[in-house]
C-alpha cells in the first residue's frame, strides 16, 4: 500500500494507504504490530457513516472518522478480535488507525483536523 505523511498539530503520521475496496477490506488484519506514530488511513469514495470492526486484528486500535476537510468527526477504541461495530458519528470520507490511545496520548480531539489529507491517493 502506498505511503503518506500525515499531521495532527505537531504530530508527525506515517500512514498507509488503504483506497480501494481490498486494501480497506484486508486493513492492519494479521498484524503483529504497528510501530509508534505509524497508521491506516481508509479513503472512501463517498462520505457516509462508515463502520468499522476488528475481525482478524490482534492489535488494539483506535480510529478517528474525518470528514472532507480532514476534521475529527468522533474518535473511538477498539478491541481486538471483535466484531462489534465502530462507526462514525456523521459522514466520514476518511478513517484513521493508529496504536490505542495515540489520540488520547497525543491530546488529539474531535474538531481539530488531520493536515496531509490533500496527498492520499484517490479512491477507488
Amino acid at each position: 500500500m502506498p505511503r503518506i505523511e500525515l499531521s495532527a498539530g505537531l504530530n508527525r503520521i506515517e500512514a498507509e494507504v488503504a483506497a480501494n475496496m481490498s486494501d480497506r477490506m484486508q486493513g492492519l488484519m494479521h498484524r503483529q504490530s504497528l510501530p509508534a506514530n505509524h497508521g491506516m488511513l481508509f479513503v472512501y469514495p463517498q462520505a457516509q457513516t462508515h463502520c468499522m470492526w476488528m475481525r482478524n486484528t490482534v492489535l488494539p486500535l483506535s480510529v478517528a472518522f474525518l470528514d472532507d476537510q480532514g476534521k475529527i468527526l468522533n474518535i473511538e477504541d477498539m478491541k481486538p478480535q471483535t466484531e462489534d461495530n465502530h462507526c462514525a458519528s456523521l459522514p466520514a470520507r476518511f478513517a484513521l488507525e493508529m496504536n490505542r490511545g495515540w489520540f488520547t496520548d497525543k491530546g488529539v480531539k474531535a474538531g481539530q483536523r488531520i493536515g496531509g489529507l490533500d496527498k492520499s491517493p484517490m479512491p477507488q
